[in-house]
């Protein structure tokens, strides 16, 4: 009388483990994951500047000219300014910061050339 109680209890715990398993399975495969990935995309998203070069979601790229709370206003062309909400970015693919140090840099690598 004393095994099938035995046998049940170690199947239970079969169970527990088992599924504690697959829990521990889909936080580090999934979900940790999406979460690293939500910090920097808000990260990148509070980190726009005038003048960063981005791509939407939908493929349209340009130049920032105004950040607002909720908003960016891009160039995409001469005459053509579009304004979009901020978690349609999907990239900075040229940041201003980057771009004007490389230009300092470049200026004081021609001057020690000298």
């Amino acid at each position: 009388m004393g095994m099938p109680v035995l046998q049940a209890a170690g199947s239970a715990m079969t169970t527990f483990i088992t599924f504690a398993g697959v829990i521990l399975i889909f936080y580090l495969f999934i979900i940790r994951p999406q979460n690293k990935k939500q910090k920097e995309t808000q990260k990148m998203l509070s980190n726009l500047k005038k003048f960063d070069k981005v791509q939407t979601i939908g493929g349209v790229r340009g130049v920032i000219l105004a950040v607002k709370e909720q908003t960016v206003v891009i160039k995409v062309d001469d005459n053509t300014k579009i304004e979009f909400v901020k978690p349609a970015i999907a990239a900075v693919l040229e940041s201003h910061e980057a771009k004007v140090a490389a230009e300092v840099e470049a200026k004081e690598d021609k001057k020690e050339d000298k």
